[in-house]
């Protein structure tokens, strides 16, 4: 739309079909849209084809690509509204052309091209034509005001500034033509914003992206007080968002619609998000809770290219929260475990075993938000040095406890995954302290908690036993080899854990020994 040309409109005539067009409420004629028009154009030439074969000259000047021409309109006799779709005659060549060479002449024929005629206003007052050419061949030829169009226009305004009187301007390579004629036609209406009430948000960005092309300034506010009153939904709002960034150096007042998005906080809105986590941690209505701690974990998941900084501040928030609920358990733990708590009734026990689950579930939650963003290894520093909760672990009822085990089995999943990286003294303490109370409650996880992954744990606990020295690696294994050959599928089955061990152990020694002595053989 960078270019025009000005001149009388070619009269060499391009075969014009009836394609349908669509009446606004405004008044003013609107260019069908280019499926509707391509469908129409398809079923039409379906019905034109000739049933006798086509003359060679003929077909060698159908094959001609040529720019295509417009041919003059006829007078119109319609109301000031209706759409005018016209097929006009070919003109004659001149009379010093009367013996052309038939070659010429077939090169010379235009390709065929579909025409849409569209009038704006009061159409015996118009006294300007603008020709769009756009894909596919399609051409339309807009009869409008050269006043309303500068008035509206930078663009128009230059244009016709240029050169006076102007009867036709050509709009080349037009890419949207469609609503490039219902732009002009907007320039006609008293309120485009009313017009604008119906259309859809993809529309009206194109809408927005022709206005702005034509320096159409009061479109241009109007689709913007539409985008910033209508909700967006989907991919509509990165649309959105990258459409109107390039405006803010204008005076459009383009802040509001981006204020939804964008807040003018440089910092990250870490108080925000420690008032979130306290809301979810000290939630009392189960569905609520559990609902809401697996949307807040899957944004974070979602979220986890942020930068470094915003790591770290978050980080601090969940381990500041993980110390909290670590002390609230460790006391419930004790008044669980207290002599007289079992003389107690067991209206008075319930509350606390609740509020025990309570706990171990918030715990859960932060390691499993911990472990996603591969921070977690301080928080394995602080789990394995929980001695007195684990011996105090034993003499709670499985059903109120089994939830501190999904804990472990966690951390362990994580070291496997390589999800963090804690030191050897830190691995060797978490499984002396927590193998033992996890292995404890393993029947009870496999059918009582649906969320529990027995392959995964198990593979997990595997893998951190094999990261230890060979003799820590032996001492674990033989230990669970005892437990194993008690309960069976009541304890985790390190099978393959006890494979690789004992590859190490009996099978890789003498290997390395063949090896070393195969040099010295001849």
């Amino acid at each position: 739309m960078t270019e025009f040309k000005v001149g009388s409109l070619d009269a060499r005539a391009t075969k014009i079909r009836n394609v349908p067009i669509a009446v606004t409420p405004e008044g003013f004629w609107c260019c069908p849209s280019q499926a509707v028009l391509q469908k129409t154009m398809k079923n039409q030439n379906q019905q034109a084809k000739p049933k006798g074969g086509a003359s060679p000259l003929a077909s060698k000047a159908s094959s001609v690509q040529r720019a295509p021409t417009i041919s003059s309109e006829r007078r119109a006799h319609s109301t000031p509204t209706r759409s005018r779709i016209n097929s006009d005659e070919q003109k004659c060549a001149p009379a010093e052309n009367s013996t052309p060479n038939p070659l010429k002449v077939a090169n010379d024929r235009p390709q065929k091209q579909h025409k849409i005629s569209v009038g704006f206003g009061q159409l015996e007052m118009s006294d300007l034509k603008v020709v769009l050419y756009g894909k596919d061949g399609v051409a339309v030829k807009m009869s409008v005001h050269r006043n309303i169009l500068a008035e509206n226009s930078t663009w128009f305004a230059d244009k016709l500034s240029r050169q006076s009187p102007m009867s036709s301007m050509e709009v080349p390579d037009c890419e949207d033509v469609e609503i490039y004629v219902e732009t002009v036609g907007l320039m006609y209406c008293n309120d485009a914003k009313q017009r604008l009430i119906k259309q859809s948000v993809p529309r009206v960005l194109r809408i927005l992206k022709v206005a702005e092309l034509l320096g159409f300034q009061a479109c241009v506010l109007s689709c913007l007080e539409y985008l910033e009153a209508v909700p967006w939904v989907g991919e509509e709002e990165e649309n959105v968002v990258s459409s109107v960034q390039h405006l803010q150096s204008g005076n459009y007042g383009v802040s509001p619609i981006l204020k939804r998005v964008c807040s003018d906080l440089t910092s990250p809105p870490n108080d925000t998000f420690v008032h979130i986590i306290e809301l979810v941690l000290k939630s009392g209505e189960d569905r609520g809770r559990r609902e809401m701690k697996s949307l807040v974990l899957k944004l974070l998941k979602e979220n986890s290219s942020c930068t470094s900084t915003s790591v770290d501040i978050y980080a601090e928030t969940l381990y500041s929260s993980c110390q909290n609920c670590l002390e609230s358990l460790l006391t419930l733990f004790r008044q669980a475990t207290a002599d007289d708590f079992a003389e107690q009734s067991l209206d008075l026990k319930e509350p606390v075993f609740r509020q025990i689950a309570l706990e171990a579930d918030n715990l859960l939650w932060l390691t499993e938000i911990l472990a996603d963003r591969n921070a977690a290894g301080e928080f394995a520093v602080m789990w394995s040095n929980q001695g007195e909760l684990a011996e105090l672990h034993s003499k709670l009822p499985t059903k109120s406890r089994h939830l501190v085990s999904c804990v472990t089995a966690r951390l362990f999943v994580a070291i496997g995954k390589g999800e963090m990286l804690p030191s050897k003294d830190t691995r060797k303490l978490l499984l002396d302290v927590w193998l033992q109370p996890l292995m404890d409650d393993y029947n009870w996880l496999q059918h009582g908690c649906r969320s529990f992954d027995r392959k995964v744990v198990e593979e997990g606990i595997g893998r951190t036993i094999l990261t230890l020295p060979l003799e820590d690696q032996q001492t674990i294994l033989l230990s669970w080899l005892g437990s194993f050959l008690k309960v069976g599928d009541s304890c985790p089955n390190l099978q393959k854990a006890f494979e690789v061990w004992w590859k190490r152990t009996f099978v890789r020694p003498y290997v390395e020994q063949g090896n070393q002595s195969q040099p010295g053989r001849s």
